[in-house]
């Protein structure tokens, strides 16, 4: 009986164990990794597009079509600002945006640099999204594991993982594209990654996921995420942005994983002078946000307008102190910037803002039916287009300076109050993107502009 007993006990014994054995497998599953993919993935954004295309022109007679487009963005601002490639937007027609909770949503282009193939996107959410975690592409190392997510040949959220090949590559793509100083990686990067994160394990953006070497396997490129955020501060400078102005001028210090914003100087008679900046200072936030480079201050001053006063809080000497930053209007709407960026410029709010440069982003002359240009042709006259803002829906059209514009959607555009009435429809949106006409030399041609519906 008691030797019974014991093989009983014994036998319990070896099921609690094999049992306990079981239940731990889910850590040993929760690799550096798994947990690495889980910090970043919500946010993530997958990214579809629309383009309108025509053999290889942007305008002709042939018949056009739609193409469908894929690509990847980075959440960098809780209010829906995302991050991409420019060749993941350049001249869609409609851009929507996919959250990894399955919200979709329509996004709007805020800014881009053609030269560095950087983009800022923005949808509305509603909500306070995640931020990518913020690591540093200056400390890599050769076989550093590295993951990649993104919209694979539209296989949402799609992980890959490798290593670090090369560091510093130069890339030439084509006689128009290359790139600089990229990361090479081995984790699988296909059509669709591009604008989408590169990852260390600690869950942190080192890249964005750029191009793919044709013809090879498992050679895939990422922009350095130091140079990526500087380009991005730009494309957010809410100079550009908002009509807003600060006035600081800051460089950005990495030190392993520790990134700094430190002052350098503040223009004459500029907020940031008046703010009491000196150089040395290292600014540790700017109202709600903790700041670590030029994009976090730019963000934190996002959306608000001259004459509001926000709290930032420096490191001088050894100390921590608070300065109040009183933001005002620059002296110029300066829109073009260094490096070919290209941003969608606010106007600083004047209510005789012209409602087609706000909108489609042209500035208009009446050209009338007399004119030469029209001799032999059945129009009644037209706009002449005197300017085209870079960046805006008539630049990513194709329009040019010095095309006529003819027409809009079924109406002839002859005077000012034509496009207006365009413009005011009160059913515009059921015909956006809105098709036009134009005459450039004696040829008649035509396209279609995603109407911006901002109050610019």
């Amino acid at each position: 009986m008691t030797k019974r007993l014991l093989e009983f006990g014994l036998t319990v014994v070896l099921l609690y164990t094999v049992t306990a054995s079981i239940g731990s497998a889910s850590e040993l599953r929760m690799t550096p990794l798994v947990r690495a993919v889980q910090r970043a993935r919500p946010s993530v954004v997958n990214i579809h597009s629309v383009k309108t295309i025509a053999g290889d022109e942007i305008f002709g007679s042939g018949k056009r079509r739609k193409v469908n487009g894929m690509g990847t963005g980075i959440v960098i601002d809780e209010r829906g600002y995302i991050a991409t490639n420019y060749h993941v937007i350049k001249g869609v027609d409609s851009l929507r945006a996919t959250l990894t909770d399955g919200g979709s949503y329509t996004a709007r282009v805020v800014s881009f640099d053609r030269k560095h193939d950087v983009a800022v996107i923005k949808i509305n959410p509603g909500r306070r999204l995640a931020v990518m975690p913020l690591g540093t592409s200056s400390d890599l190392m050769l076989g550093e594991k590295v993951i990649a997510v993104g919209n694979a040949y539209g296989y949402e959220n799609t992980v890959t993982a490798g290593i670090v090949s090369a560091r510093s590559r130069d890339v030439v793509v084509n006689d128009k594209v290359s790139y600089k100083r990229l990361i090479q990686t081995d984790a699988s990067i296909n059509p669709g990654n591009s604008g989408g994160p590169l990852l260390n394990l600690d869950g942190e953006v080192v890249g964005i996921n750029v191009a793919i070497r044709a013809g090879a396997q498992r050679i895939g490129f990422a922009i350095p995420i130091d140079d990526a955020r500087v380009v991005l501060a730009q494309l957010l400078s809410i100079e550009r942005l908002n009509g807003t102005y600060h006035g600081l001028l800051a460089r950005e210090r990495t030190t392993g994983k520790q990134r700094r914003l430190v002052v350098k100087a503040s223009r004459p008679d500029s907020p940031a002078s008046k703010a009491g900046f000196r150089p040395g200072d290292v600014i540790l936030a700017a109202g709600k946000v903790k700041v670590a480079d030029a994009v976090d201050f730019e963000r934190a001053l996002l959306g608000h307008v001259p004459g509001d006063k926000i709290e930032v809080v420096i490191r001088r000497n050894v100390g921590t102190r608070k300065l109040t930053l009183a933001l005002g209007r620059p002296a110029k709407n300066v829109v073009t910037a260094k490096s070919e960026t290209v941003v969608t410029p606010v106007a600083v709010r004047k209510p005789i803002a012209d409602k087609t440069w706000r909108r489609l982003g042209l500035k208009l002359a009446r050209v009338p039916a007399t004119d030469r240009r029209f001799h032999g042709l059945m129009y009644r006259g037209g706009m002449r287009i005197l300017a085209v803002r870079r960046g805006g829906p008539a630049d990513r059209s194709g329009i040019r300076t010095g095309d006529v514009l003819v027409g809009l959607h079924v109406w002839e555009t002859i005077d000012k109050d034509n496009v207006d009435f365009v413009l005011d429809h009160p059913k515009l949106a059921s015909f956006s993107p809105l098709k036009f006409y134009i005459l450039r030399g004696r040829e008649t041609l035509f396209g279609h502009i995603a109407v911006d519906t901002l109050d610019r």
